[in-house]
């Protein structure tokens, strides 16, 4: 027999940010409990909306499974006399496990015969355990924040108005604070603002949407997104693809109702991003363009109601947006009257970070080391970059940026354009940004990605300084993605960056402010990028962490010749060739190892395997060199193939660690002169095969 149980919480309106997260939690919860109490179930369903969170676990277990328990007890000539006769120790633990003596048995243990009980416990009802099931799912969901009402300790992120709970149709008694379990549930708070009976989940699915409630996230997105790009279509549009603010919206109504408004053309000539964020970030609504990809002066609205009169609910919202579009077209006429350059005294008013200065502070150092790293990998572009470098931040002290904090790079990009600043210094102002995810948009000029990587080398040295380093729980200052920044950037555009000598020119921009050493903050940050890099290529590319471990440990200097070490060695790891190569590698790196190098003296050999093991090293040496010196990894591995015939003649006829010193130095430097080469590429004992 099989059960289901349906649970739904009834609040006051959620945020509609809490509700996914919240409903995650709650899965997570049921599932944990249920296993702890030995009950089994096959599907858990989690519905939600801003006035209540759902959960259905169906085809449960009506009771738990029963479970057999194993007590040892006493040794035997304890727990019996030596005729056999039973002891108060073996009457008192048959007593405690609630047997007799004659069920008590006799096993034998490291420690010799002892008694034992082997018992099987009976599973009890489900429906005797939901309530403290139930009790722990409801007091423990996850909220980025919660509250306490009236005169209850109960916490939760908003009121509880009702609890519905059935277990087969039938109510599971619980009581939080003052409020106690039902079969009732509420229709939508306008619409149908009365209470229903509810015997199932089927049945409550069927019942709730009569009351004008959708609880399933998905079937509401569904919903709006159709109607909306029906009432797009109607006037020649589509709605811009804003999965975010469609999940959103979803989260904010229980009965969407999509409406389309209009605002004046005029309003076209603001910059799309500034017409798109006032519609988007303070009224949730939805932009639509034309086939051309051009805005329209039409937007998407999705209420929480049925109005009798639609236009009036349109009229509303036009009347809002008409107000904001105006405030930034003011805004935008008033930036106009000073130029980004004119701006960049004023910002030594703003405090970048405490320890770290002001933001003019900042753009002074990030002018200095733009222009380093360009001269160093983009030369061409390196008056470009300074130009982008120095004007990148002026735009925060606009009142558009004031504003809209999220258009900080778009308005600066804007402005420098209409101030004739050339096109990709313009581009390299927004870019500089970029990505603000850690899988978003890179930046797609030279300019740009130059100055986005400084900016973030820039933030991170600067913490790490003034040791704001992240934990495992905390990354305040968002560093690990700006990492990933720098990761991505340099790859996608193949920056060939010295990693170690950008961090250590950055540190020298920070002059007296760092309270750490430049060693210190060098070996943290490039163990803190590769840490990044290494999650990065093993994680979202696929390589295997051996290989990325052996190639990022020989040295983290070059991120695209460390990716195509990488590569080129995944490729060859399952080749025939491959696994010897490892091994000769790590019977030369096993006798070396702890043991000073040195140059191998030619004239100090003596036995015929040395003197070819020498003359093949050398042979091989030079076309190693220039196949590494070109990036070609596979010759290079190629080149110390033709090392292995050499090396297994040399260990099965030479002994390296002879009595003679000299002889046996001699030895040790050839081979560690012949590990050094692999080294070039890897770490090869990292590399796991199987011998």
């Amino acid at each position: 027999m099989s059960g289901e149980l349906l649970l739904e919480i009834g609040t006051e309106e959620i945020p509609a940010r809490f509700i996914l997260p919240a409903l995650e939690g709650m899965r997570a919860l049921l599932q944990s409990e249920l296993q702890s109490q030995r009950i089994s179930w096959e599907k858990i369903i989690t519905y939600g909306t801003p006035r209540r969170l759902v959960i259905c676990a169906q085809d449960m277990a009506e009771k738990q499974i029963d479970t057999v328990v194993t007590a040892v007890g006493p040794p035997l000539k304890v727990a019996f006399d030596p005729e056999g006769k039973p002891t108060k120790a073996a009457e008192n633990f048959a007593f405690r496990q609630g047997v007799t003596v004659n069920d008590l048995k006799v096993i034998e243990t490291p420690k010799g015969k002892y008694v034992q009980v082997v018992k099987t416990i009976s599973g009890k009802e489900t429906i005797s355990l939901l309530p403290e099931i139930l009790r722990k799912v409801i007091t423990n969901i996850p909220f980025p924040k919660s509250m306490r009402w009236a005169d209850l300790d109960f916490r939760f992120a908003r009121p509880i108005k009702w609890i519905l709970a059935l277990y087969n149709k039938v109510i599971v008694p619980i009581t939080i604070d003052n409020l106690k379990t039902s079969n009732q549930s509420w229709g939508h708070r306008f619409l149908s603002n009365q209470p229903f009976e509810v015997s199932d989940f089927k049945s409550y699915l069927k019942i709730v949407e009569e009351h004008f409630v959708i609880p399933d996230p998905e079937k509401r997105k569904d919903l709006i997104q159709n109607a909306a790009q029906k009432l797009a279509a109607e006037v020649g549009g589509k709605v811009i693809e804003d999965n975010e603010l469609l999940t959103e919206v979803a989260n904010l109504v229980e009965y969407p109702v999509t409406l389309r408004g209009s605002f004046s053309p005029i309003f076209l000539n603001l910059p799309r991003e500034v017409i798109i964020s006032s519609l988007r970030e303070h009224q949730k609504y939805f932009a639509i363009i034309d086939s051309q990809g051009n805005l329209l002066p039409y937007f998407i609205v999705v209420a929480n109601n049925r109005p009798q009169d639609p236009r009036v609910v349109i009229r509303g919202n036009e009347r809002v947006l008409s107000a904001r579009l105006a405030d930034a077209q003011f805004f935008f006429r008033e930036d106009r009257k000073k130029t980004l350059f004119d701006r960049l005294e004023d910002l030594k008013l703003v405090v970048y970070q405490v320890k770290l200065g002001s933001m003019y502070d900042k753009v002074l150092r990030l002018k200095e080391l733009a222009t380093y790293l360009a001269s160093e990998i983009a030369p061409a572009v390196v008056e470009k970059v300074k130009r982008a470098a120095l004007l990148c931040k002026s735009d925060l002290l606009t009142e558009m940026v004031g504003e809209f904090p999220n258009l900080q790079g778009v308005m600066g990009r804007e402005y420098a354009l209409l101030e004739g600043e050339e096109p990709e210094v313009a581009t390299a102002i927004y870019e500089h940004y970029l990505p603000t995810a850690s899988k978003g948009v890179l930046p797609s000029s030279v300019s740009g990605a130059v100055l986005s990587i400084a900016e973030k080398i820039d933030n991170i040295v600067g913490c790490f300084s003034i040791g704001l380093i992240p934990t495992g729980t905390a990354d305040p200052y968002a560093l690990r993605r700006q990492a990933l920044g720098i990761i991505n950037i340099t790859l996608e555009k193949s920056f060939h960056i010295n990693l170690p000598q950008i961090i250590r020119r950055s540190f020298e921009l920070f002059e007296n402010k760092a309270v750490r050493s430049l060693d210190q903050v060098l070996n943290e940050v490039l163990e803190f990028i590769r840490g990044r890099f290494i999650n990065q290529v093993v994680t979202n590319q696929g390589f295997d962490y051996d290989v990325v471990e052996a190639v990022t440990s020989v040295g983290f200097v070059d991120l695209v010749m460390i990716f195509n070490r990488i590569k080129t060695l995944q490729e060859l790891k399952f080749q025939s060739d491959f696994e010897p190569l490892v091994l000769t590698f790590k019977r030369v790196a096993n006798i070396v190892a702890d043991k000073p190098g040195g140059v191998a003296n030619p004239s100090g050999f003596s036995h015929e395997a040395e003197v070819n093991l020498y003359h093949t090293y050398l042979r091989i040496k030079e076309d190693f060199a220039e196949a590494i010196a070109r990036q070609d990894y596979f010759a290079a591995l190629t080149q110390l193939l033709q090392l292995k015939p050499a090396v297994d003649a040399f260990f099965d006829q030479v002994l390296v660690m002879c009595e003679d010193t000299n002889v046996r130095q001699n030895r040790l430097a050839l081979l560690s002169n012949i590990a050094n080469l692999f080294r070039e590429i890897a770490d090869f004992t990292k590399i796991v095969t199987g011998k």
